[in-house]
């Protein structure tokens, strides 16, 4: 019996399977009635805000007298004016995709759109008010601040009640999309955990497909169906009634890549492919440009240059000196803490691999006893760890073991935001077994980065925590850094790798 063949019976009765099994009834006009119900709602909810942000930055300061008003200006022109400049707003929102509603779009992405949007929206809306009401309807550039601040604020808050909402309703099977997995090896799983892990997003996994060069095709992969291979992944799409379909390629060659992308071509589904098995790349938006009228695709980029190098350099000084500064009265609180806690120093120094393979002593509150490692040698931090003081698991579930950092930072050893530094003898490990680790040094180690705020802190995988690494270092850009750190700061109280 050939090699082939256990497989080709499996599949012959994964067939057998598909032509028996019915998918479960959907009510095509229920999700594309809840689909609607959720943009206009979010549509109307900042209609509403924008009005309210631009009325409040009008009434509040006649009311209280802040600001110097023309008391001249007519009540219609002023109310033509605002419900112009509303006009405006909504119009940047729907042009710029704001009522597209994504799965999994970052907070801190939406705020930088919102943003955007709406300081084009007001920069249209002034304009068009000039324009159609005349110049004699003048209204303080204090108060033109203060609505397009008040609308910023307004509209962010509630857009993050509406996803909340929005979220809570997916989680219970409201507007849910079905996804199929393509891949039965680890990624695969990993995927699936993602999905599983994050509810809120409203996908319903209907099953695997295997790869067609996979020799073992298994009848199930962790207790969902696998359809065969995806030599019929159009039929599988169609029966099940498939949204979207994720595509782990691992092993997979270019050419049948294309062709299952090809086999899908005429069916309403959306594709992706998670790009982890791509070991040279780390982007996960290829940016694609021109050469001389020829498209190339860019799969690598040097994130930080010369003048890249100085900016951040400046956040960093900007950043430190301020956190210094102003928690100056917690530090002490806590150094005192320290001392009476246990014996030994308040500080904690210890060796760590910085810029370019340099090692630097990196700062922290010592939260363990001072002969910790004596008996176990250099060892990651665990859920379970007996080693920290009663004062230091509380300093480390909320990272403030972490703030004698900023002392490095300003002194230039380190950058707020970059790849967590190891100790040398890690350093050493890692370097032969993890590809492209020490690539992750070419930049400053940093107090906080991106794998950390991705839940890869503490004894987390190396090699995943790797490619985060080099995704920030080949991508940097101050808005990066200012997500990461608004990351941080969100995920201090519910950090579940923090111990």
């Amino acid at each position: 019996m050939s090699r082939g063949g256990a497989p080709a019976r499996v599949e012959q009765a994964a067939s057998r399977s598909i032509a028996r099994d019915v998918a479960r009834p959907r009510d095509h006009y229920r999700d594309r009635v809840t689909s609607s119900i959720f943009q206009g709602s979010l549509f109307l909810l900042d209609a509403i805000l924008i009005s309210a942000g631009l009325l409040a930055a009008w009434w509040v300061p006649e009311r209280f007298n802040l600001f110097e008003l023309r008391s001249d200006v007519a009540t219609a022109s002023l109310g033509s004016a605002m419900a112009i400049g509303v006009i405006a707003m909504m119009a940047t929102f729907v042009i710029g995709g704001m009522y597209r509603l994504g799965r999994g779009t970052s907070r801190v992405d939406e705020f930088y759109k919102v943003c955007m949007n709406l300081t084009l929206g007001a920069i249209f809306g002034l304009t068009a008010a000039v324009l159609i009401l005349g110049p004699e309807v003048v209204i303080s550039r204090r108060v033109i601040l203060l609505g397009w601040f008040l609308a910023i604020v307004s509209v962010t808050v509630g857009r993050l009640a509406h996803g909340t909402v929005v979220g809570s309703l997916r989680s219970r099977g409201l507007s849910v999309r079905r996804l199929l997995l393509v891949g039965t090896q680890p990624t695969g799983k990993l995927l699936l955990d993602n999905i599983q892990g994050t509810p809120h997003l409203g996908y319903e996994v209907v099953g695997f497909l295997a790869h067609q060069h996979t020799e073992e095709i298994p009848r199930s992969f962790h207790d969902y169906p696998v359809y065969g291979t995806t030599s019929r992944i159009a039929e599988v799409a169609r029966r099940h009634e498939v949204d979207e379909i994720i595509i782990a390629p691992e092993g997979v060659q270019h050419n049948d890549l294309l062709d299952l992308v090809y086999q899908l071509m005429d069916l309403p589904v959306n594709i992706r492919i998670y790009p982890d098995t791509f070991r040279l790349i780390t982007n996960d938006e290829l940016s694609i440009s021109d050469l001389g009228g020829l498209p190339m695709v860019t799969v690598r980029n040097v994130g930080l240059r010369a003048w890249d190098r100085s900016l951040k350099r400046a956040m960093d000084i900007a950043i430190s000196a301020a956190v210094l500064v102003f928690l100056s009265p917690l530090l002490v609180l806590l150094a005192l803490l320290v001392k009476l806690d246990s014996r030994g120093p308040v500080f904690f120094v210890q060796e760590r691999v910085g810029h370019d393979g340099v090692p630097f002593n990196l700062l922290k509150f010592r939260s363990m006893p001072v002969d910790a490692e004596d008996s176990t040698g250099p060892i990651f931090a665990r859920p379970d760890d007996p080693r920290p003081t009663r004062l230091g698991r509380f300093m480390r579930r909320y990272s403030l073991d972490e703030l004698p950092q900023f002392i490095n930072v300003f002194l230039g050893e380190m950058s707020v935001v970059g790849p967590r530094p190891e100790r040398p003898h890690f350093v050493e490990q890692f370097r032969q077994t993890i590809p492209r680790y020490m690539a992750r040094h070419r930049e400053k180690a940093g107090i906080t980065g991106w794998a950390q705020v991705n839940g890869l802190r503490g004894d987390t995988s190396i090699g995943k925590r790797t490619r985060f690494d080099l995704y920030y270092v080949e991508n940097w850009s101050p808005l990066f850094d200012i997500k990461i750190i608004l990351k941080t700061l969100m995920l201090i109280f519910r950090d579940e790798n923090a111990y």
